[in-house]
């Protein structure tokens, strides 16, 4: 069962379908229509989400709540953990009816046939209509018809956050403002994982790529938690000319139900988790992004694991890169470039030795 307008395949987007499944849904889309090899998935539109409080009779309740509440200007964090508490919990408990159930169980059943699987493990993930990083959740390694849809639930649910809570009382916006898409994606099984800026974000040089990675899942790489290894590339030429290979002690791995850190083996601490081809590889397809989109980019990638090079580079996200001395300078991308100023202390090409048949990638 299908459902018009509830439900929408990656390929079938791009970014004019913001308002219906979410940014992060929709520049998948966009990605896939420009020809980067991304995941195979697809949106939960945010009406669904609106069919399912609506179904539910939970759109009245949040709202006698909320209004229960009264203002809550100066609140403390206390305060906004008890309110989420509430909120999350009247989502995640209500029951999934019985119509918005199928649409979701039935193409998780046509996305784990299509790779010849009975149950596909998916990455969940949130998409709301404006930027806010690190205000939703992401479930990873998400396996089955039940913890599919409770993983929905808890994705759903976190517009109610401690910090979302706190961030749209202090912006003055209504509690239930936010519209969330949800991308339901096949994981990933990443040997190596990063991201890539075809903007030096430290000095806003145009002429460089910069690439960091790690073993494993991108979570490894974007926490900035652990040394991991780092690539620049003349962006011209698609060149290496510089390299950093860290030691690379922990990175995030599959683990049923999820993820988690792990200690790398001694002997892939310290060899570069990328080979040349793959770094020239990745340079020359973002720089080829950021032709068709028309600015500098940031993007995340992936080597999936049993997948013959090329095809085994896949394509996560990419957005609108920003250096350290843009104006559009925010927090978070001055931690990027405090992290990158640190991992390139030491620049030596000659640590960049591998080949594609000397990576294996085994715990």
């Amino acid at each position: 069962m299908k459902e018009k307008g509830l439900v929408y395949w990656f390929q079938d987007l791009c970014k004019d379908y913001n308002e219906i499944v979410g940014k992060k849904c929709a520049n998948l889309g966009e990605m896939f229509q420009i020809g980067l090899r991304i995941p195979p998935g697809f949106a939960l539109s945010i009406e669904l989400y609106r069919k399912f409080i609506r179904d539910t009779g939970l759109d009245k309740g949040l709202e006698r709540y909320i209004k229960g509440l009264g203002n809550l200007n100066g609140a403390g964090i206390k305060i906004f953990e008890e309110i989420s508490r509430k909120l999350r919990t009247m989502v995640e408990q209500k029951e999934m009816p019985a119509t918005v159930r199928e649409v979701i169980i039935s193409n998780y059943h046509k996305l784990s046939q299509t790779h010849g699987k009975k149950n596909m493990p998916v990455s969940v993930r949130s998409s709301g209509t404006e930027s806010r990083p690190g205000m939703f959740e992401t479930y990873l390694n998400v396996t089955g018809e039940n913890e599919l849809i409770a993983t929905v639930k808890k994705v759903w649910s976190s517009s109610y956050t401690p910090r979302a809570l706190a961030f749209k009382v202090n912006k003055r916006l209504p509690i239930m403002a936010d519209k969330l898409g949800v991308a339901i994606v096949k994981m990933v099984n990443a040997r190596s994982s990063g991201i890539c800026f075809t903007i030096d974000p430290v000095t806003g040089d145009n002429s460089k790529i910069i690439i960091e990675a790690n073993w494993g899942l991108g979570e490894g790489v974007v926490s900035g938690s652990e040394s991991i290894d780092a690539f620049i590339v003349d962006k011209n030429e698609l060149k290496i000319i510089g390299s950093h290979v860290g030691k690379k002690s922990k990175c995030v791995v599959q683990v049923d139900n999820g993820a988690r850190w792990v200690n790398v083996p001694s002997n892939m601490q310290n060899i570069a988790c990328l080979a040349m081809e793959e770094v020239v590889e990745i340079a020359k397809t973002a720089k080829s992004t950021e032709e068709k989109l028309g600015c500098p980019q940031d993007m995340e990638w992936a080597f999936e694991e049993g997948v013959p090079f090329p095809n085994n580079l896949l394509w996560l996200q990419t957005r609108p890169a920003k250096s350290a001395y843009s104006k559009a300078h925010t927090a978070s991308s001055a931690e990027v470039a405090d992290r990158i100023t640190s991992t390139f202390r030491e620049i030596d090409v000659s640590k960049i030795k591998g080949r594609l048949k000397a990576i294996k990638f085994k715990f």
